[in-house]
């Protein structure tokens, strides 16, 4: 029988010497100057920020808390404050295509100088126009135009007149136009007079007529012509009026931004709009004063809308920037990623123009970082394929999801795309990572560069110091107390029993803050200046006490008896398992009772977890490993005639996880032995098909789960848990469980095999084999081989019998 030693106390905790960090409080440390454990995700962010290749976008995994954003905003601000400031952004209205806005690149700052000397143009040729209109010059040169056409058009029809007179014809004049009758002198005759003359009269007068008329049309037409004229004179003096009106503030405009080609082509195109639309402004003029009695108008009603088309939206402004935008979008919908086009109501419906189109992130972090989170972003509808797209087109275009899909049957702007040059960094899950690299073909295209964040790091001296140094800058940052070495030798064990490894310290950022900010809130309550290590104590209790409440009615009903679970005698078939529970952020462990029935069958191990449903595939792998186990020790020749069911009692929830499987296989082999269980020990762990045992997660929760049971009935010192020898690494109890091991009132003990797991169990020898094929007479190995000897002899006769 194996002499297998309980686990002393000294390697159920690993406490850390106050004495050994150096300092007496956090106040003496100084700020920490890179991330703690981080150096190959530190090393990956470093590499994407400095390479400047297409598709070198990154992708920061790991799991909510460990300092990614942290991580990013450190390295991305300090580059981005290297990095010239980009250039201004904005939209204007493009005269000739006005669904289709034109997009202009500006210098910093200038987008706003351009944007106010636009308005102040406006402003200016809304004055001047109107005034050079109402100038006596202007009405001189109209009055001559028109003076001058009267002139032509009076004296042609003069002398047509005289000729038509000298026929006994009169030119009638009238409001629709001109017209020919019969006259005498000057005379015009009517109807009867006409027909009283003289049939040749009368037939020499028409024939006049008819000629005469011939004639008037064509002095008309010619008329017509002149006046042609006249109103292209005018339309020509009108230009020049308005030119002349206009020009002077222009070219203090092109002045002011004469190194800027493209700003100087839209000046003349919004020149040319203003000599050609002079009208409005004068119509402008005349609503503003009320003339004819009109009701001025208001800015989206009347005449001030028709004006938008001469002012500058201003997309992006880097006028007070310094260096590189670093943007985080925590809301990345398609419209706060791309931009968005907005309307406004007029007179019932709904119109836009292209003052009202909207920057997305996009634009704001072009030419430096975009920071996203990489789930909400997924989340929302086409905001994905929306950023794809733009980062393989190397263009910001923005578009309604109705035009996304095709769906649009109204006609809308279409802003002029703008060029991209921006670095994305994602933040998400390893298992959203994996999930796209597996499901997109475009992702690993367009993010190259993976920055794998470290959940924990190495318990070490230097990394001691380095945490000491990381709890300090969080104490400075956070504006809390400082901490006495005490409370920072506690707060690092703490961070080894979250790592779930007395060997490691978790990086968990978030946690940690959440403790020093509770336990300066716990010392500010005591009146303490300086946080001590009784406070960080305090904090962890409040904290595990706040989600204790499912845990206190679990261990409630087990002592009431409404759960079963044994803490003395013995049973055969019957076994303690350990389970570890977990909701939202609080987890512990729960004893669940494992028991195992054997008949005769066919060689079959049931889960019955499995057969309802309630067991999950790994849960189900660890059972079926119990067969091969059994099968490869015991069968050797012949085939297994057992039926083997396995369950946990009182479970009514799902069951997964193969960290029963060793306690399933100790509950079998007493089974089918008949040599009883310990039930004031508690088992935990995995095994192969050799029989090995193999370690499992939460450790600790499940020993101070079933510590609990048995410390609410009275330690008896006898209690324990059976763990595998590879967790005792993992080992970072409370205090109460390590003290009642070390008083002798509670034991823990560490195993490799199946063997050493059933000798403590049944307080038997498991036995070895022996040279004819046997086992050690009386071992529970020799109990089980004879068991399962016996059901084949009985198969052997059944079938006999059949």
């Amino acid at each position: 029988m194996a002499n297998l030693d309980p686990l002393p106390a000294a390697a159920l905790y690993r406490p850390t010497d106050p004495s050994g960090l150096g300092f007496a409080t956090t106040d003496e440390l100084p700020d920490v100057e890179e991330i703690i454990g981080q150096r190959r995700a530190v090393e990956a962010v470093e590499f994407a920020i400095g390479i400047r290749h297409e598709g070198y976008n990154l992708f920061a995994l790991g799991p909510a808390g460990t300092g990614k954003h942290t991580v990013l905003r450190q390295f991305l601000a300090g580059q981005a404050a290297r990095e010239p400031v980009p250039s201004d952004w904005v939209y204007v209205h493009d005269f000739d295509r006005p669904q289709s806005p034109r997009a202009l690149r500006l210098p910093p700052g200038r987008g706003v100088e351009l944007r106010n000397a636009m308005d102040r143009l406006v402003a200016d040729l809304r004055r001047a126009i109107p005034a050079a209109f109402e100038s006596d010059a202007y009405r001189d040169r109209r009055e001559a135009i028109d003076s001058a056409l009267r002139g032509r058009r009076e004296a042609l029809l003069a002398t047509f007149e005289e000729r038509a007179k000298a026929s006994g014809v009169a030119l009638v004049r009238t409001p629709v136009g001109m017209g020919l009758a019969p006259a005498q002198g000057d005379q015009v005759l009517g109807a009867e007079q006409f027909h009283a003359l003289p049939e040749t009269e009368q037939q020499r007068i028409r024939a006049a007529m008819t000629e005469l008329e011939e004639e008037l049309n064509g002095l008309v037409r010619h008329v017509q012509g002149w006046e042609r004229e006249q109103r292209d004179h005018q339309r020509q003096l009108d230009r020049d009026v308005s030119h002349a009106a206009a020009d002077h503030f222009v070219d203090e405009l092109r002045h002011a931004f004469a190194d800027l080609p493209e700003v100087l082509a839209h000046l003349d195109a919004v020149e040319r709009n203003v000599v050609e639309t002079a009208d409005e402004f004068v119509a402008a003029a005349s609503h503003e004063d009320g003339a004819d009695g009109a009701k001025p108008a208001t800015r989206e009603q009347g005449a001030d809308a028709g004006f938008r088309r001469f002012q500058v939206n201003v997309l992006v402004d880097h006028g007070q920037s310094a260096g590189a935008p670093v943007v985080y979008e925590d809301n990345p919908t398609l419209a706060n990623v791309v931009g968005r086009i907005e309307q406004m109501a007029q007179f019932g419906t709904l119109v836009t123009d292209f003052t009202l189109i909207k920057p997305g992130a996009l634009h704001r972090a072009n030419g430096g970082y975009l920071v996203l989170d990489a789930l909400r972003l997924l989340q929302e509808p086409y905001a994905w394929e929306a950023l794809k797209r733009a980062l393989r087109a190397r263009e910001i275009r923005i578009e309604s999801p109705a035009q996304l899909t095709g769906m649009a049957t109204t006609v809308s702007l279409q802003p002029v795309p703008i060029p991209l040059d921006v670095k994305i960094a994602l933040v998400g899950e390893r298992g959203l990572y994996y999930a796209l690299a597996a499901a997109d073909p475009d992702f690993l295209e367009l993010f190259k560069v993976e920055a794998d964040f470290e959940e924990r790091v190495d318990r070490t001296p230097d990394a001691n110091a380095q945490y000491a140094q990381l709890i300090a800058t969080l104490v400075r940052r956070e504006h809390l107390r400082p901490l006495d070495a005490s409370a920072v030798a506690r707060a690092l064990e703490d961070s080894s029993r979250r790592a779930g490894d007395a060997d490691k310290l978790s990086t968990h950022m978030r946690s940690l803050v959440d403790l020093l900010r509770e336990a300066d809130h716990w010392a500010g309550a005591e009146g303490r200046e300086v946080v001590t290590a009784s406070e960080i104590q305090h904090a962890i209790d409040s904290r595990r006490r706040r989600g204790s409440r499912l845990e206190e009615l679990v261990q409630e009903e087990i002592a009431r008896g409404t759960v079963l679970i044994a803490t003395e005698g013995t049973a055969a078939g019957q076994v303690n398992g350990l389970t570890v529970v977990q909701h939202g952020d609080t987890t512990f462990g729960q004893p669940m009772r494992i028991t195992a029935t054997v008949r005769l069958g066919r060689g079959e191990v049931v889960d019955i977890e499995r057969e309802v449903e309630l067991g999950g595939p790994i849960h189900s792998k660890g059972v079926l490993i119990l067969g091969g186990f059994l099968g490869a020790r015991y069968a050797g020749g012949r085939p297994l005639t057992l039926h083997a069911s396995l369950v946990f009692e009182q479970s009514y929830g799902g069951v997964e996880g193969d960290s029963a499987s060793l306690a399933e296989l100790c509950a079998l082999l007493s089974a089918i032995s008949g040599v009883p269980i310990r039930q004031d020990l508690a088992i935990t762990g995995s095994v192969n098909q050799h029989g090995a045992v193999q370690p499992i997660g939460g450790v600790n929760e499940k020993i101070e789960g079933f510590f609990d049971v048995c410390a609410a009935r009275g330690l008896t010192g006898t209690q324990g848990v059976i763990v595998p020898a590879a967790n005792t690494s993992n080992l970072m109890l409370r205090h109460d469980v390590v003290e009642a091991a070390a008083a002798g009132r509670f034991t823990l003990w560490a195993v490799s095999t199946v063997d050493e797991a059933i000798e403590l169990l049944t307080g038997l020898p498991a036995g070895t084999e022996v040279p004819d094929g046997g086992w050690q007479e009386g071992s529970v190995n020799a109990r089980v081989a004879g068991r399962l000897a016996a059901l084949a002899e009985e198969a052997r006769a059944y079938r006999a019998l059949t």
